[in-house]
């Protein structure tokens, strides 16, 4: 599988998986990407999406939300649940602009989000950013450094400027996990089933409790809640 490669912070090209159901919005971004160097490959709808994402495991994909047969929506949620593409980063594109519609997006998975007209230039840096921090995921799986906090998830430990912050097991995934993937939103359920797991059964405010804990223990806001949605993990 082809990977992201970056030097003297240039991305050099990946590759992309284009669906969208409008066959000159594909023809643009298809033209416009190759002209980038990225390898590219396309889909008309979900059903071929997924086919064409186990065939061509691409590093990120553009999906559209209103297809026929199967939406964006439903694709996401079928490809999250998929263990190797549970971490790809995949970009919405839509023409609908209203907040309710971000949200949504976001609550199914994505990790940014675009509305028509799609502009090439920030589709390209909207892509670059999304790659970097893919490759960044996947260089430091074992430790996360952001400026002075350092999480190491070999050894289980977290420091904030050279001190070490006692959390509990539970605090720590959870931490580990938002700070995964810096900016993204993670659904309540989404962290209840990946820290806690589906066989315990735990209340409704116990992700509240252990981000208040979290942030006590060390001294910085550093998980914003999303109303409605979930929290991510966003450090200045």
């Amino acid at each position: 599988m082809q990977r992201i490669l970056e030097t003297n912070m240039e991305v050099l090209p990946g590759k992309i998986l284009i669906v969208d159901d409008e066959p000159d919005i594909v023809e643009f971004i298809t033209y416009s990407l190759k002209g980038k160097g990225y390898l590219t490959a396309t889909a008309k709808d979900g059903f071929e999406a997924i086919r064409k994402a186990k065939d061509f495991r691409p590093d990120l994909i553009l999906l559209d939300i209103m297809m026929p047969n199967k939406d964006g929506l439903q694709t996401i949620k079928e490809l999250r649940q998929m263990p190797e593409f549970e971490d790809t980063a995949i970009i919405f594109l839509t023409a609908l602009s209203d907040e309710k519609s971000e949200i949504e997006g976001l609550k199914v998975g994505a990790d940014d989000y675009i509305s028509k007209p799609i502009k090439p230039e920030l589709l390209a840096t909207r892509i670059r950013t999304a790659l970097r921090r893919s490759r960044k995921d996947d260089e430091h799986e074992n430790k996360l450094v952001f400026g002075d906090l350092e999480i190491n998830k070999t050894k289980f430990t977290v420091t904030y400027q050279g001190k070490e912050i006692l959390l509990a097991k539970k605090e720590f995934e959870l931490l580990s996990l938002l700070a995964s993937k810096p900016g993204r939103v993670f659904l309540r359920n989404e962290i209840l089933q990946r820290v806690w797991g589906t066989d315990v059964i735990v209340g409704d405010r116990t992700i509240d409790v252990h981000i208040r804990k979290i942030r006590q223990k060390v001294g910085i806001d550093l998980i914003t809640t999303v109303k409605g949605v979930g929290y991510k993990f966003e450090m200045a």
